[in-house]
């Protein structure tokens, strides 16, 4: 699940507009053009509490290369014998494991297949240098080239900080509230979905980026059924993109509009979760990628928060609500290992902010009180750091493979096989003609 980007590798509807957003600070207006160059540097990789989990994967494990001496019992027998021999069944253990996870990985890689010969040949093997290595550059290049899309959700209530902190996310003023020059701060009186879209380059890497916010979520005195509208919008995403799947002439490349994270804000009351809480992550948590978070967390002191923290996991585990990243998607020990870590500190107790105040000489990004100042970027003060890494810097190919692999793949399922029946019930055939070409009304319609 660790990725990088920009050379850095750490962990830690509405009409939708293109906005080109300069990367690095915080950007005072928003420039309507079609391209603009980046020449802010990028800011130093914060440490983060998830270091230690990739420290344990990389660095070797020094041992002791003087043998200690024997101790004799009274009788004669070696004391050390039997640690020895329980140190060694270790030892063997983990080659074992190793062997185990090489097998699987190469029996991954060459299938047996009936009538066909295959061998798997290492480096050790080959007789000179190939080149192999060369696609990851080609792959990069091209990448570059076209850019790639990523679309997060923000939801929850009104007053959480919810554009605040996607624009302290992206250094840039990104959100909704803030592209508007006209935006009024009133409680919607339904939930309406807005989207907004920007072009933002880092580097040479451009990511259209696209913020849906949920005005109107848990403002009404009566909010059954408020999700209803969200669950509807993702489901509309993957819909759309299915049908561009399905079409004879399909684009080149199909443009992405599902919805890859949804940050959900949990008030922090320091009690439980709410009832619309636990009702919301339960039916958005089976189509889309939740990441929860306590809201202004600074309101809370250390203690509180932990202990905040401890009962939103038990709630989670006894409704049985699964967020992102889910156990059952780990692919091998060393992201499970790293993940593991992240599960562990879900929700993250974030604080947001887009002012710089000086500290020590350095400007940092943070909220000024009477009692000092409160740093975004220090895991100390927050948890914003470990948020940031997961959605962009380790874990956002991630995020969009399983919307990809898992989340949509089980929406199209679904609506083929209600489309088979549809067709089945209609004594009609689902298969094209030969010409390549069906009925476009009832292709349509029974879609």
């Amino acid at each position: 699940g660790g990725h990088s980007s920009g050379g850095v590798s750490t962990w830690g509807g509405g009409v939708a507009s293109d906005i080109i957003v300069p990367v690095g600070a915080l950007a005072a207006t928003v420039v309507h053009h079609n391209s603009i160059n980046h020449s802010a540097h990028t800011p130093p990789a914060v440490a983060n509490l998830f270091s230690g989990a990739i420290k344990s994967i990389t660095q070797p494990v020094s041992m002791n290369t003087q043998k200690p001496i024997p101790e004799k019992a009274e009788n004669g027998v070696d004391l050390h014998t039997e640690v020895e021999e329980k140190e060694k069944g270790m030892e063997e253990g983990e080659i074992m494991k190793e062997l185990e996870v090489q097998t699987q990985l190469d029996s991954e890689l060459c299938p047996s297949v009936p009538g066909l010969q295959m061998s798997c040949i290492r480096g050790t093997d080959l007789f000179g240098y190939i080149g192999i290595e060369a696609v990851l550059d080609q792959m990069r290049c091209k990448t570059m080239k076209a850019g790639f899309e990523f679309n997060i959700m923000v939801v929850g209530q009104s007053g959480l900080g919810k554009s605040t902190l996607v624009n302290t996310l992206f250094k840039s003023k990104v959100s909704r509230k803030s592209c508007a020059p006209d935006y009024e701060e009133k409680i919607s009186k339904t939930v309406k979905l807005h989207s907004v879209s920007h072009l933002i380059e880092e580097k040479g890497v451009k990511m259209k980026l696209t913020v849906i916010d949920t005005p109107g979520f848990g403002d009404q005195i009566n909010n059954d059924n408020c999700w209803e509208p969200i669950v509807k919008y993702v489901n509309e995403q993957y819909e759309k993109y299915l049908r561009e799947e399905l079409h004879i002439n399909r684009k080149r490349r199909i443009p992405d509009t599902r919805v890859h994270c949804c940050i959900y804000f949990i008030p922090a009351t320091g009690h439980r979760l709410r009832p619309i809480d636990v009702e919301f992550m339960k039916r958005l948590g089976k189509i889309v990628s939740i990441v929860p978070v306590i809201a202004k967390a600074d309101t809370l002191t250390i203690e509180e928060r932990q202990e905040f923290k401890e009962r939103i996991r038990q709630d989670l585990a006894a409704n049985g609500i699964h967020v992102y990243p889910q156990r059952e998607y780990d692919e091998d020990p060393e992201e499970r290992i790293l993940n593991n870590r992240i599960r562990e500190n879900i929700p993250f107790a974030v604080v947001g902010t887009d002012k710089e105040h000086q500290v020590n000489g350095n400007k940092v990004l943070g909220r000024k009180t009477k009692w000092g100042i409160i740093e975004v970027e220090n895991v100390a003060h927050c948890e914003f750091a470990n948020l940031r890494d997961l959605l962009i810097r380790s874990h956002l190919q991630d995020l969009k493979d399983v919307t990809h692999n898992i989340h949509y793949e089980t929406y199209r399922v679904r609506r083929l096989n209600e489309s088979n029946l549809n067709f089945s019930e209609l004594g009609l055939s689902a298969v094209p003609l030969e010409n390549g070409t069906a009925d476009k009304c009832e292709s349509d319609s029974h879609l």
